[in-house]
C-alpha cells in the first residue's frame, strides 16, 4: 500500500502518574505528530485526543473521562507504536520503558456535553532528566571534547550517545549547568579528526548524537538516504510512488546582508592576551572563506563568494572583513598546582572555522512534504530532483541536488501519513564535494 495512506496505531497507552491506571488511546487519537530538529537536544511529539467519557473507573465506581479520571496532570508515561504503510519501519517508542514519551503539558482542553478534546505535548525521558540534573564537576584540560560528551551523557543523562571523535581537548567547569546546555555549548567548540570545526548535538528516534557537520555531509554525499523527485503535474493521489515531492517552497536563497553581519565570508578576530596585554595583530586575525574553499565538505559545488561590482574593479567579499569579533584568550587556572600560561585549546582558530561552517550550511533553505518515510532522521542527506521551469522535462541543475534535513515531522491522521521537512544546504548545484 502507498505510504501516504493512513497508518496503523498499534499501541498508544497512557499511564497515570502513580501507575495505578492506564488507558488505550488508539481509538481516540485523531492527529499525531512526531518532531526532530538538529537544533533541539530532544525529540518531541504532539497528539490530539477526543474522548466521549466513560473510560476510566473513578473512586466511586463510576466511569469518568480521561482528563478527570486518569487524571491528566503532566508527567504521565506514554508508550507509542505506529506502523506506516510502504517500506517504512515502525515508529517505536513502546518496546522499551526508557524510550517512552512523557506528557509535558496539556493544552486546548474543550469539554462539551459528553465529549472532551485535548492536546498532549510529549517529550523524551531525557528531557525531564535534564531539568532535574546539574553538572557540578571539573573537566580536565587534557580531555578531548568527545570524551567529555560521552561522560556527560552517561553519568548525568543516563543514556548512550553516538559521538564523532574530536581532535581537540578542552577543560571547563560544569558550574551546575544542565547537561543539554553544556553539550550544545561544547558542540560549537568541537573539531573532528578530519574536517573543520562545528558539531551538532541532537536526538533522533535512534538516540542521541554528537556529530561533526563535515562528517554528516561527507557521509551523505557518498550515500544519500533517499532520492525524491517533483513532478510537473499532479499524479494520481494514491499512486505508489512513495518518493514523490508533494509540494515544496524555497524559504531562503542566501541572505547577503545577514551573511555579512555574521562574518560568513570574512571576519576579523581580535583576541586579548591577559598575560602579555597584547591584542591580535591584523595579519593574524583576518579570516577569509577563500582560504578554506578547498577544505570544506559541501553538498553542492564550491562555495560561491559574492563580489562588489564597480566601474574600476570587482572586489570579493571573501577579502573584506565584515565582522569584528573580540575575545579574551582562554588562559587560566585549570591545573591543581597553580596558574598556567598554556592556552586551553586553540579557541580563536576553531571559533572562526565553526562560525563559517554553521553560517555557510544555511545558505539555502526550503520546506518539502512527501509521503511518510520513517527511515529518515534529521542530519540525513537526501537528493532532490526539481524540474526546470521551461518546456523541457529536464531537471533544474542549480536547484536540484543534495540537501541536509534540518527539521522533520512525521504526521498521522485518519486519512493520510506525511513527512514534512526543512532542508538546508551550503552551495548550489547537483554534485557534492566530499
Amino acid at each position: 500500500m502507498s505510504a501516504i495512506l493512513s497508518s496503523e496505531y498499534q499501541e498508544i497507552i497512557i499511564e497515570s502518574n502513580d501507575g495505578s491506571k492506564s488507558v488505550d488511546l488508539r481509538l481516540g487519537v485523531v492527529d499525531f505528530k512526531y518532531y526532530e530538529d538538529l537544533f533541539s537536544p530532544t525529540i518531541t511529539a504532539k497528539m490530539i485526543v477526543v474522548n466521549t467519557g466513560g473510560t476510566v473507573p473513578g473512586s466511586d465506581d463510576k466511569y469518568e473521562s480521561i482528563y478527570s479520571g486518569l487524571p491528566l496532570r503532566g508527567g504521565e508515561r506514554v508508550s507509542i507504536k505506529i506502523r506506516p504503510n510502504g517500506n517504512n519501519p515502525v515508529l517505536d517508542f513502546g518496546s522499551k520503558p526508557e524510550d517512552y514519551f512523557y506528557v509535558s503539558s496539556i493544552n486546548n482542553i474543550i469539554r462539551e456535553g459528553q465529549r472532551e478534546l485535548f492536546a498532549l505535548d510529549l517529550v523524551s525521558r531525557e528531557a525531564i532528566t535534564n531539568e532535574t540534573t546539574r553538572v557540578p564537576i571539573k573537566f580536565p584540560r587534557d580531555l578531548r571534547i568527545s570524551e567529555s560528551a560521552k561522560k556527560i551523557a552517561k553519568e548525568y543523562l543516563k543514556t548512550d550517545i553516538e559521538v564523532d571523535e574530536t581532535q581537540n581537548q578542552y577543560g571547563f567547569y560544569g558550574n551546575l549547568k544542565r547537561p543539554f546546555n553544556i553539550l550544545v555549548w561544547l558542540a560549537s567548540k568541537a573539531v573532528p579528526v578530519e574536517g573543520l570545526a562545528g558539531f551538532f548535538f541532537y536526538q533522533t528516534k535512534s538516540g542521541f548524537k554528537f556529530k561533526s557537520v563535515d562528517k554528516l555531509i561527507s557521509d551523505g554525499v557518498k550515500n544519500p538516504k533517499a532520492i525524491y523527485s517533483h513532478y510537473e503535474a499532479p499524479q494520481d493521489p494514491i499512486d505508489h510512488d512513495d518518493f514523490k515531492i508533494l509540494n515544496y517552497s524555497i524559504e531562503r536563497n542566501n541572505d547577503l546582508l545577514k551573511k555579512l553581519r555574521l562574518g560568513t565570508y570574512s571576519s576579523f578576530f581580535a583576541e586579548f592576551n591577559p598575560l602579555t596585554s597584547e591584542f591580535t595583530l591584523p595579519q593574524q586575525g583576518v579570516f577569509n572563506l577563500n582560504d578554506y574553499t578547498n577544505k570544506t565538505k559541501n553538498l553542492g559545488g564550491d562555495p560561491e563568494i559574492p563580489r562588489v561590482l564597480s566601474d574600476s574593479d570587482a572586489v570579493s567579499f571573501g577579502s573584506l572583513p565584515s565582522r569584528i569579533i573580540s575575545s579574551v584568550a582562554d588562559i587560566g587556572t585549570m591545573e591543581k598546582n597553580g596558574s598556567s600560561t598554556a592556552r586551553n585549546g586553540a579557541g580563536s582558530l576553531y571559533q572562526r572555522q565553526a562560525l563559517m561552517r554553521y553560517n555557510l550550511l544555511f545558505m539555502q533553505q526550503l520546506t518539502m512534504t512527501v509521503p511518510v518515510n520513517t527511515n529518515l532522521e534529521v542530519g540525513d542527506v537526501i537528493r532532490c530532483n526539481f524540474l526546470r521551469i521551461s518546456a523541457t522535462k529536464e531537471n533544474d541543475r542549480e536547484q536540484s541536488g543534495l540537501y541536509m534535513i534540518k527539521e522533520l515531522c512525521h504526521s498521522f491522521d485518519g486519512t493520510r501519513s506525511l513527512t514534512s521537512m526543512k532542508l538546508i544546504r551550503d552551495t548550489y548545484g547537483e554534485f557534492g564535494n566530499q
